[in-house]
């Protein structure tokens, strides 16, 4: 399961290792993109697809498919990681989620999360102060779905 937090630094040439544990269970044909809340996403090819189909399944005529097919399809790129798990992000990629010398990587099932540390310490903190909110929310969201 991809699950976990790691920290990792970059290193030249904007190359970053991506941890072993996610390595050993995402596979090696992976996709990068841009995420939400300014961090990046990285799939492997199967979850890609699926979102991909869900992305572009509605009506080209409807603005907001199109908004998320630039935003989500438009930047993506195929990773190929060297033999140490290494691989380089894209200057478009590395500015969209304002990385700098260190990253988090966030493992959340399906998909691993790239943040740039003092991002995610900010993204983690707002989680702590609203945990209670959010649940609140989703709870709520879960019994309207009944």
């Amino acid at each position: 399961m991809i699950i976990g937090e790691y920290q990792n630094r970059v290193g030249d040439k904007k190359r970053i290792a991506l941890p072993k544990k996610f390595r050993d269970e995402i596979g090696d044909q992976l996709i990068l993109t841009r995420g939400y809340e300014n961090c990046l996403v990285i799939v492997n090819q199967t979850m890609w697809e699926s979102i991909a189909k869900d992305v572009v399944s509605g009506s080209f005529i409807n603005s907001k498919i199109r908004e998320t097919s630039r935003f989500l399809v438009g930047s993506a790129i195929e990773v190929e990681l060297d033999p140490q798990g290494r691989f380089v992000i894209p200057q478009p990629l590395f500015d969209h989620a304002q990385l700098n010398s260190e990253v988090v990587f966030i493992g959340l099932v399906n998909w691993i999360e790239v943040w740039s540390k003092e991002e995610w310490e900010k993204k983690i903190n707002s989680l702590r102060k609203n945990s209670s909110e959010i649940a609140d929310e989703l709870s709520n969201l879960s019994s309207e779905s009944k």
